[in-house]
């Protein structure tokens, strides 16, 4: 017999931890039997309330249980549809843009009832997107669930001795969804959260982490790997319960070189603003797909199936809880390979790796001959007005050059010397005052797989 679905106000954090434990329990089939029908509710929520799906599904079945049958989206064709898209008539891309552009709105809900977060445009093209209840609802319950994976019962004991301390390294400047959630933690833990600039320099970070010393430390995944160097030399000494990482991917060894550095548990998950609640990591140094809320499918770059065990082209995902922006057989940009046989850990969700994300770092020599890394999130200037998109390059141990790509009515020389101020600064801070930076003849290049990588190390 058929799951019954239950009506939306019966959704709470609870009950969908709760559903999503028992679909883990159940197995396989279980968790695939809530995705078909949560994705043919979506399907019909979208064509219902959304002008954009009304128009794109026209020829799609009414009944659909397998997002292959679905025509494929992308960030571009969403964003230029925005006010089509969307589901709730009240809900303007003018009005959200201002909404975004005001740094003190950062965590507040939108029209009182969404919350917003911005991407920087890994892809090309700058997102802004939106979730309702439901969706950070979801989000909220499968996190807990996350959690309680990685921790156990005296991990918890040993949080709760130290306050629940908690540092954040992250992207500055933006209502990044990182931002976003810090703004809403403050307003909760106080001064227990200590939120840290990810192009802080590596120095005053460590400096400033072992004043705090966190229980729980939720930095980038590439400045993990400093900050494990930099607990190796005995520099920093901080002994974190937990550390929670994101972003970008690293190769398993180097997380448990990270693991070893501080003796602590490593948790890491790959998720997009698009869909936050995407996957998490095991002991195996595998991520597993929460696909009871999320359809995904690894493609070529035809877009033909691509088969377990052998690395995709991109990665197609259908995020099942957000109605206010629904996100159906979206190109996420990403390759993956998934895991062709069941994983050791004993998690039944579909497990994969990212072959697309890896955390690139810059790796320069200061004029007294030191080798000073800097991770790619230190180089994140996508505020500088009058710029679109960026993108630094490594030319030699010593020299940069910066390709870029203008605003509509910018001023190349007023925005390339802002920039240039903007990423001097950053290189000063590192002790690399010495190193040059040049303007590129073209814009920012995209990779064969249609990505944007901000940063090419040499």
């Amino acid at each position: 017999m058929p799951e019954q679905s239950e009506a939306p106000s019966a959704e709470t954090t609870f009950s969908i931890w709760r559903d999503a434990r028992r679909a883990r329990k159940q197995g396989p089939a279980a968790i695939e039997a809530r995705q078909r029908r949560r994705l043919g509710e979506m399907v019909r929520y979208a064509r219902r309330h959304s002008a954009f799906y009304a128009e794109l599904y026209r020829d799609v079945p009414e009944d659909v249980d397998d997002s292959a049958v679905l025509p494929i989206t992308s960030k571009q064709q969403l964003m230029a549809r925005f006010d089509d898209w969307v589901t709730d008539p009240d809900v303007k891309h003018a009005d959200v843009r201002a909404f975004v552009a005001e740094p003190t709105k950062i965590g507040e809900r939108y029209l009182a009832k969404y919350t917003v977060a911005t991407t920087s445009g890994t892809t090309g093209i700058p997102g802004i997107f939106l979730m309702d209840d439901r969706s950070m609802s979801v989000t909220s319950a499968l996190a807990a669930g996350m959690l309680m994976s990685w921790l156990h019962l005296r991990d918890v004991w040993r949080i709760a001795v130290r306050r629940g301390r908690m540092s954040m390294i992250m992207a500055s400047g933006g209502h990044y969804a990182s931002t976003v959630a810090a703004a809403r933690l403050r307003k909760s833990r106080g001064k227990r959260l200590q939120v840290l600039s990810s192009d802080t320099p590596i120095h005053e970070l460590v400096n400033r982490l072992n004043e705090f010393q966190p229980a729980l430390l939720a930095p980038y995944a590439s400045i993990a790997s400093l900050l494990a160097t930099e607990q190796d030399s005995g520099r920093l000494h901080i002994a974190p319960v937990l550390m929670a990482l994101s972003a970008e991917g690293l190769a398993p060894s180097e997380y448990d070189r990270i693991a070893a550095a501080f003796d602590t548990t490593v948790g890491n998950s790959y998720a997009a603003t698009e869909c936050p609640f995407l996957s998490y990591g095991c002991p195996e140094r595998w991520l597993h797909v929460n696909a009871d809320w999320v359809a995904f499918e690894p493609v070529d770059a035809d877009y033909r199936p691509t088969p377990r065990g052998e690395p995709s082209h991109t990665v197609l995902i259908s995020n099942l809880a957000n109605r206010i922006q629904p996100i159906l057989r979206y190109d996420l940009g990403d390759g993956i390979v998934v895991r062709p046989d069941p994983c050791p850990c004993g998690n039944p969700l579909p497990a994969i790796r990212v072959q697309g994300r890896a955390g690139d770092v810059l790796r320069l020599t200061a004029a007294d001959g030191r080798r000073v890394a800097i991770p790619p999130l230190a180089l994140d200037l996508d505020d500088v007005p009058g710029v679109e998109l960026f993108q630094i390059a490594q030319t030699s141990v010593t020299a940069l050059e910066v390709r870029l790509s203008l605003s509509p009515g910018a001023d190349q020389n007023a925005t390339w010397r802002t920039m240039r101020s903007r990423l001097a600064t950053v290189l000063t801070g590192y002790g690399l005052a010495e190193v040059t930076i040049a303007l590129a003849d073209g814009p920012p290049q995209m990779t064969k797989g249609g990505k944007h990588r901000a940063v090419i190390p040499l």
